[in-house]
């Protein structure tokens, strides 16, 4: 069950990412399990919606007023996208499980990245440390939603 821990500490960064990346591993159909969150996700109205949420957020990111991730509705946010993506990484049975460690995770990631972010940021602006940020989380995030299934243990 670590897939779920690692995607949520990605939706604690962006919380759109993580159904962007399950979106695309489920239209390839290399999510390790067949749930009715993948079959969901395979879906062509829903990919498309997650990749435009995901792209909106980081194009929202980069801006003087966007808010930081740990507001009320931005930590609502990412503790949503993180259990569905905690769900939908964890074994039948274990979906529960899987969304609390993702959600866990996710809470923790948030404070933790947004001291990370300013910390960057006042050494090399916002701009640069956002496109570095998304770099990192869109890697990540596809990295873990494509791992094969062993990480899954």
């Amino acid at each position: 069950m670590f897939r779920p821990i690692l995607m949520g500490l990605v939706a604690g960064q962006r919380a759109m990412t993580p159904l962007s990346a399950l979106a695309g591993a489920a239209r390839r159909g290399t999510l390790p399990y067949d749930n009715a969150a993948a079959r969901l996700m395979a879906s062509p109205l829903f990919s498309a919606g997650g990749v435009a949420m995901a792209v909106a957020e980081m194009v929202g990111d980069k801006t003087k007023t966007a808010p930081d991730r740990t507001v009320f509705l931005g930590l609502l946010a990412r503790t949503i996208t993180a259990g569905f993506a905690g769900a939908t990484l964890s074994p039948p049975k274990r979906q529960v499980a899987g969304a609390a460690l993702g959600i866990g995770a996710a809470i923790l990631s948030s404070h933790g990245g947004l001291a990370l972010r300013k910390r960057a940021m006042r050494r090399w602006g916002q701009t640069s440390t956002g496109f570095a940020e998304d770099a990192l989380v869109l890697a990540a995030a596809n990295a873990i939603a494509n791992a094969r299934p062993s990480l899954n243990r």
